[in-house]
């Protein structure tokens, strides 16, 4: 499946599922293979998602009140607050945080706690901002989640610096610099997703990208396919 980036209902479903696996699994939006771990605590792709042993009943509050004490007894420790935006959402993925029909009151709630957390990190200035974690926060700051274009795109920059020749996540940083009424930052990633897409996806890509830069909202809008109708994610990698 390559860049699915309008079709509202079926960009839902999508995202739902993409939020289930970022969450549960702790993986982020489906593959990309981003490797090394959450600050200090080290592991990496493979041990995040070991660690929730494929259960949406992992509780991670212990982890999340160990870091939420730490922060407070350090409150410019970047590492603690890196954590614990890192145990907040694997907390996220939980059932009562996220179901089938998406983010839940309680999950957009500890949403809004792990931006914070993200927030402080970014704020404390680390040398190498987490790119899996960025990754993740997609997920919160996605259309399911808090609905916070802005943000997603300034998590998309530190992502796409990580993963520079991926044409999905440059069209997805596009797609949400548009809907942030971003236009340089969303015509700079457009171009930058139709030059790394196929020879033979490019002119359809930029076409859509054109169409939602037109229409951001996507009310009336179809998803951006390839031109053998096969839509293109934002999960960085096609299927």
């Amino acid at each position: 499946m390559l860049f699915d980036l309008r079709g509202r209902h079926r960009r839902r479903a999508v995202r739902v599922i993409y939020i289930g696996l970022a969450l549960l699994i702790g993986v982020g939006l489906v593959g990309f293979g981003i490797g090394g771990g959450f600050g200090g605590s080290g592991g990496g792709l493979l041990n995040a998602a070991n660690s929730n042993e494929g259960s949406s009943s992992a509780s991670f509050s212990n982890q999340i009140k160990k870091y939420e004490k730490l922060t407070k007894e350090q409150p410019t420790n970047a590492s603690a607050w890196e954590n614990l935006a890192n145990a907040q959402l694997h907390e996220a993925g939980g059932e009562k945080y996220v179901t089938s029909s998406g983010v839940t009151s309680k999950g957009k709630e500890l949403f809004a706690q792990v931006a914070h957390s993200w927030n402080t990190y970014l704020s404390l200035d680390p040398t190498k901002p987490n790119a899996e974690l960025a990754e993740r926060m997609v997920t919160v700051f996605g259309e399911e989640g808090l609905n916070e274009p802005a943000a997603a795109v300034a998590v998309l920059q530190i992502v796409v610096a990580a993963r520079p020749t991926s044409a999905a996540l440059y069209a997805s940083l596009a797609e949400y610099a548009y809907k942030a009424h971003n236009t340089r930052v969303g015509d700079l990633a457009a171009e930058k997703a139709v030059s790394l897409a196929p020879a033979a996806e490019q002119a359809h890509l930029k076409s859509e990208l054109a169409a939602i830069k037109k229409n951001p909202t996507g009310a009336s809008s179809e998803t951006a396919t390839s031109s053998s109708g096969e839509p293109f994610t934002a999960a960085g990698k096609t299927k």
